[in-house]
């Protein structure tokens, strides 16, 4: 599970022409064009306006769509990443958790069972109401995308009306029907240019809620879902020519939290790839092996293999990571022979953690987890532990939680923070690269590799639209909140 300045500028350039005749049964229609004046703007200025004017006829060319971030990895603070979409006409905001583990975006309607009113994340929900939206409409059993749905399990069929019924890892479920109507976002077109877009798309409308769903500590409107099904937002943005099917992430582990969300291919060349493994729901990578501080763990190679009932999923709606016990024991067993004998151990609460006066820096290893196509993820361990106080003592604590009688490895934040995350699903791969996740970064925009650069925004100038765009991040408030135990589940479905 689980706002930018734009600066938009229009102009109408009227092509001179001294007169222009027309013949139509006989007679001649003589138009006057005035051409309009320009004096004292820069060509790169005229350049830009021609591009602006060329997004809105060039729908087929695929961009790059941007989303703000907020929220964390940190479970004791916020727990989750979330942006915003912009739903109907009149558009209204709506707060979302992101997640690769789930394919649908579905939020909040009107009326609602257990739907929570108030956000501990301080956030003002909102509730959908298809009645106000003059572009809402329902989608019907027999509606293409409801069969696309069906097949995929994200829909069903109820009383002649496409509906739904998730239930997550974590216990919690929402229900629902799905509507369709306008998705307002921004779109680059080049440069440092942004223009404002909208495409009709489905989603979901949920009019009830169990489980963790209903309680308001996090609370937020409802679930952005990037799954591969064709009911995801970027298959239907990509199916309809308007993004790349495509989308990249870079959730910063900084206590402020953020980061960057786009539909597109983030540009970096350290970026590694990992196949995906084909003909899962979920974005499956072939996971290898583990290493601590170099040296491989001996664990069968059967544990990696992918099946039902086991695997490794790449999940941004999940805030640790959770291995198999074949896994994490020898996982463990690694970390304690590499700490030395000052190093104290303490379960407070249930969880594993570690008592010490010294760097953990210093003092831990590092971790490795090696896939398929020789790509790593190397954790340090400022990135695995998990720093808590229980009573005035501050422990540190395992982020990796052992699952007792399921072979699922499931990756979340605490493992995707602080690197660029690309899905490539036209090439079905996944790359990533550490990165300061508050630093702009570069995203392509089209499928022959063409490049666009947005310089720092509001700035409306710089080079010809063939330099990458360059996308900054959306930082957000440092929520302080009460601490939030570990999950009991794991919320990745």
């Amino acid at each position: 599970m689980l706002p930018a300045a734009i600066w938009v500028v229009a102009a109408f350039l009227f092509a001179a022409a001294p007169e222009a005749t027309m013949g139509l049964g006989g007679e001649s229609l003589t138009l006057n064009l005035e051409r309009g004046r320009h004096h004292g703007m820069e060509l790169n200025q005229l350049k830009d306006m021609d591009r602006v004017r060329h997004g809105r006829f060039l729908q087929q060319s695929a961009g790059v769509v941007e989303f703000p971030v907020s929220g964390s990895y940190d479970p004791y603070t916020v727990g989750l990443y979330y942006t915003t979409v912009n739903l109907g006409n009149p558009p209204k905001e709506f707060y979302v958790q992101i997640d690769t583990g789930s394919d649908a975006l579905w939020v909040n309607c009107v009326p609602c069972s257990g739907c929570p009113r108030s956000s501990g994340l301080r956030l003002q929900l909102q509730f959908y109401d298809p009645s106000s939206s003059s572009t809402s409409g329902s989608i019907s059993c027999n509606d293409p995308r409801c069969l696309a749905g069906v097949q995929s399990t994200d829909a069903i069929c109820s009383q002649g009306q496409c509906s739904y019924v998730f239930q997550y890892g974590d216990g919690s479920g929402t229900s629902g029907y799905y509507v369709s109507d306008i998705l307002n976002f921004n779109t680059v077109v080049g440069n440092s240019l942004t223009s404002n877009s909208s495409a009709s798309v489905v989603f979901g409308c949920s009019t009830a809620e169990t489980g963790d769903l209903t309680k308001s500590d996090r609370a937020v409107d409802g679930i952005f879902g990037f799954g591969q099904a064709k009911l995801s937002v970027i298959s239907q943005l990509s199916s309809q020519g308007i993004t790349p099917r495509a989308f990249s992430h870079c959730l910063s582990g900084q206590s402020s939290g953020g980061g960057i969300l786009v539909l597109g291919e983030i540009v970096e060349p350290n970026i590694v790839f990992t196949p995906l493994v084909p003909s899962q729901p979920h974005y499956n990578v072939a996971l290898e092996g583990v290493s601590v501080n170099g040296q491989m763990l001996s664990i069968e190679s059967s544990v990696f293999d992918t099946s039902q009932n086991q695997g490794t999923i790449i999940d941004s709606g999940t805030t640790l990571a959770y291995l198999p016990q074949q896994i994490f024991d020898p996982l463990f067993s690694a970390i304690m022979g590499n700490l030395p004998g000052s190093v104290q151990t303490s379960n407070p609460n249930g969880n594993q953690c570690f008592l010490t006066t010294s760097s953990i820096t210093d003092i831990f290893p590092s971790i490795s987890f090696h896939f398929a196509a020789r790509a790593t993820i190397q954790l340090h361990p400022q990135d695995y532990l998990l720093q808590s106080t229980v009573n005035g003592v501050t422990f540190w604590c395992m982020g990796f939680q052992q699952v007792q009688g399921q072979g699922f490895t499931i990756l979340g934040d605490l493992v995707l923070k602080d690197k660029i995350v690309v899905y490539d699903l036209e090439r079905q791969q996944i790359g990533w690269a550490n990165y300061d996740c508050s630093s702009p970064v570069n995203v392509s925009t089209s499928r022959n590799g063409t490049e666009y650069v947005n310089p720092e925004r509001p700035v409306i100038s710089g080079p010809t639209s063939s330099q990458p765009y360059l996308v900054k991040p959306f930082l957000a408030l440092a929520l302080l909140l009460m601490h939030l135990a570990f999950f009991d589940g794991f919320p990745f479905l």
